[in-house]
């Protein structure tokens, strides 16, 4: 009897090894057209400690700085950090000690709020290692603080990314921790090279994977994607984004989320952010776009 991974295979779109570009820093950017503009990055890590409790901390980049969230089973503790700036935050909550050292003086960024080089953001709960970002190697204080303590374990879960403008949306994720990096751009564009028929165009490393079609009645709708060994659903939804483009809430929605297992949840709900449910849940990548930035 074929497993039920080999039966999805059959019918999702298979991304060739040899059309992955491996790890790189930059998103892949589709020639002669304008970027849209990435707004925030907000990314959600799951931790768990030597005494088996567990964590979620979500961190959120924005133009202004980043702002960390603590989670047990309820949002414990958050606080924003400005641009530009070091220091060091030691607080209760979620009944632990949390401790967060962070450095964003000299930090180097490409197109985004996110820091690519030159800066770290260090949580540690209970005194353990819980998330490390960036490059402490010059640090000599905080890598002697690092190295002196027991080391949590941390992955990240869910990955969202907002944009503004209408036409090109590019990234890059990696969907297991075993995979590669994965250059994705998302386009709008018209079948009659005007505005009107649009079509929705889906590229994985430079390879155009699937395209759909007339895009106002196929306004909503999912795709499955055979990538790195596993099955990737991808989804969209731009009702909003052409039908009410004036409204609050007229932004396009797209998902890309790796299955694990038998697992059947397709979307992920930040909103709800309970530890246990997110135990056999693969990767998350999801990307909002407005038309106008926020």
């Amino acid at each position: 009897m074929k497993n039920i991974a080999a039966c999805y295979n059959e019918h999702a779109i298979k991304v060739s090894d040899s059309y992955c570009s491996g790890p790189s820093n930059q998103a892949f950017q589709s020639p002669n057209l304008s970027p849209s503009v990435q707004n925030a990055v907000t990314c959600i890590y799951k931790v768990k400690l030597s005494t088996q409790k567990q964590f979620l901390i979500k961190l959120t980049w924005s133009k202004q700085g980043f702002s960390v969230g603590i989670f047990d089973s309820k949002l414990c503790k958050n606080f924003r950090v400005s641009r530009d700036t070091k220091g060091a935050k030691t607080f209760e909550s979620c009944n632990s000690r949390i401790e967060v050292f962070w450095d964003l003086f000299p930090a180097q960024y490409e197109t985004g709020p996110e820091p690519v080089n030159g800066f770290y953001v260090i949580v540690l709960i209970n005194s353990e290692q819980s998330l490390i970002l960036g490059d402490i190697e010059n640090e000599l204080n905080i890598k002697k603080l690092v190295s002196d303590v027991k080391v949590g374990d941390f992955s990240l879960i869910s990955r969202s990314e907002h944009f503004s403008g209408n036409s090109v949306y590019s990234t890059k994720a990696k969907f297991s921790d075993t995979g590669i990096y994965h250059d994705i751009l998302i386009k709008f564009s018209a079948e009659d090279g005007g505005v009107k028929n649009p079509v929705l165009s889906v590229y994985i490393d430079k390879k155009n994977v699937f395209q759909v079609k007339r895009l106002m009645w196929n306004f909503r709708g999912n795709q499955m994607i055979f990538l790195d060994g596993l099955l990737v659903d991808m989804m969209w939804d731009v009702h909003n984004f052409f039908f009410n483009p004036s409204s609050p809430g007229d932004a396009a929605v797209f998902m890309f989320k790796a299955r694990n297992g038998f697992d059947s949840r397709l979307w992920f709900e930040e909103k709800n952010l309970e530890i246990e449910e997110q135990e056999n849940i693969g990767f998350s990548l999801f990307i909002c776009v407005s038309k106008n930035a926020d």
